[in-house]
């Protein structure tokens, strides 16, 4: 089977496999990033947080998803084959990807500039989001861009429970001992990856202009 018969194969799955792989790899980036956004305050305004955080968030990162996408239907009482599964696992590698980041990227604002700031007369608040997050953008944004590939990759392994999107044509691949629907999901998922990191690209240029000035 060559790459385009399956694609005619499949054109009537191939919108809703596309759609469903992108949810689930969009939404746990977004509600992941604002779990891992007060937690890395936490854990850079009280460094005694640090430790124990990173340290359970890396740890809640090593377990297999495959064992994430099983187990959590009988804690959330869901079905096997729910996609609610898959965006939960998700979301927990999301935030123990950018807690230690987002830790880091606060705590690298000088304590000079920060002073600065308090003389200006800005509060631990303003401070917070006038001056350290967007001096940080680019530190978490970088971080974002590599949970954002890691979770596109990520969806792909829920084909193998059966819950339907894109890595299904690795399953069909195997099945049918073709490499044409593995090619072509290999291809989509690259494809999804790259628009995935343009797009936070965008975001943190657009939030950081000052940056693309410091470096010209």
């Amino acid at each position: 089977m060559n790459l385009w018969s399956y694609l005619q194969q499949h054109s009537g799955d191939l919108a809703g496999w596309t759609w469903t792989t992108v949810w689930l790899a969009a939404l746990p980036l977004l509600v992941g990033l604002a779990i891992a956004l007060p937690l890395g305050w936490l854990a850079s305004r009280l460094r005694w947080t640090y430790p124990p955080l990173v340290t359970a968030t890396g740890i809640l990162y090593t377990i297999p998803s495959l064992v994430l996408f099983i187990v959590l239907p009988g804690l959330l009482g869901t079905r096997i084959l729910d996609t609610v599964n898959v965006a939960v696992a998700l979301t927990a590698y999301t935030v123990a990807l950018l807690v230690r980041i987002v830790a880091d990227g606060l705590s690298s604002v000088s304590t000079t500039t920060l002073s600065a700031a308090s003389a200006m007369g800005y509060t631990a608040r303003q401070r917070l989001f006038g001056v350290q997050l967007p001096i940080a953008v680019p530190v978490i944004g970088a971080g974002l861009r590599v949970a954002a590939v890691s979770n596109v990759s990520l969806v792909s392994v829920a084909s193998i429970i059966g819950v339907p999107q894109l890595g299904r044509m690795f399953i069909d691949g195997s099945n049918l001992s073709t490499l044409g629907p593995i090619v072509d999901g290999l291809i989509a998922f690259v494809v999804l990856a790259l628009v995935f990191d343009g797009l936070i690209l965008l975001g943190i240029r657009t939030l950081s202009p000052w940056a693309k000035q410091a470096l010209a």
